[in-house]
């Protein structure tokens, strides 16, 4: 019998793990693994949620979870997760973890070859103090490189628990990136959840019409296409933009708890855009489908 892993230690109490990647950079994938995680953290059923930085060379979540500053604080059990609703009361649901809270200042550049890469994703799958979640979302960098190998090969021992998420935007070149990330999900067994055309037009905050800047339907065209489920179409929401781009704790020198007083701030502001609206769907369906859709042979 082949000994347990430290990694597959580490994720035995972790229901189901969604790998959101894409073909192409500029899409939009960390905000939509953004969305994703403030979405199901938003349930009803109240579960518990992570979500997993591994773009190391351009981390962005603790930003736009407004959590950009804070420390991490290691523990007998390994390093202890930052955690974005401590302010909620009760006991925290929404666990992160990223390169960015390690660097020393927001600005250093993270220049690190294969094997540095490979050694940091795989202390944060067996290091991390994840606990019981019900879902653990993995942002990962565009393309299918060093990063994207590194963490399917550590998570092998979990494969059962696996599914993934693509993102696209709907022109042309997006699109034949996408067919790209796809075509890897296929190559490794990954499993595909479904598609979101991200950037689908764009909403006049004055008076609601919809224009579309790139193109439109081009993800829904290719999820048909290629038996995908479509899961999506998100436009640019002004909102949104405004929101996580000024997610920035203006506290990000002081102390850890007025950092987290900000991100409690916009999970509540988030809820209201009418981007979480359109995303509640999308995370219902995630729901629905990840217990069917994890351990198929792609």
């Amino acid at each position: 019998m082949s000994q347990e892993t430290p990694v597959a230690r580490r994720l035995k109490t972790v229901k189901h793990i969604i790998i959101v990647c894409s073909g192409k950079g500029g899409v939009g994938k960390s905000s939509v693994s953004t969305q994703l995680a403030l979405s199901l953290h938003a349930l009803p059923c109240h579960p518990r949620v992570g979500i997993l930085d591994i773009d190391l060379t351009g981390p962005s979540i603790p930003r736009m979870v407004g959590l950009d500053g804070h420390g991490v604080h290691q523990s007998s059990d390994g390093w202890v997760p930052v955690y974005a609703d401590t302010q909620e009361g009760g006991d925290p649901r929404l666990a992160c973890m990223s390169v960015g809270f390690l660097l020393k200042k927001k600005s250093d550049s993270v220049v690190w070859r294969g094997p540095k890469k490979n050694a940091m994703i795989r202390q944060f799958l067996s290091d991390v103090r994840w606990g019981d979640l019900d879902y653990l979302v993995i942002d990962t960098p565009p393309g299918t490189s060093d990063e994207h190998l590194s963490l399917l090969e550590h998570l092998a021992p979990v494969q059962e628990k696996l599914s993934a998420i693509i993102v696209t935007t709907p022109q042309a070149v997006a699109l034949l990136d996408a067919i790209k990330c796809l075509s890897f999900t296929r190559a490794v067994k990954l499993p595909v959840l479904g598609l979101i055309e991200n950037m689908s037009g764009y909403v006049c905050p004055c008076c609601g019409d919809i224009s579309n800047v790139f193109s439109t339907k081009g993800g829904e065209e290719m999820a048909k296409r290629e038996g995908l489920t479509f899961l999506g179409a998100l436009p640019v929401d002004t909102e949104l933009v405004t929101l996580l781009d000024g997610a920035e704790s203006s506290g990000a020198s002081g102390p850890d708890e007025a950092i987290e007083l900000k991100a409690n701030e916009i999970l509540k502001r988030y809820q209201e855009t009418s981007s979480a609206r359109l995303f509640r769907s999308i995370a219902d369906r995630v729901v629905a489908d990840v217990a069917h859709v994890e351990g198929m042979t792609v």
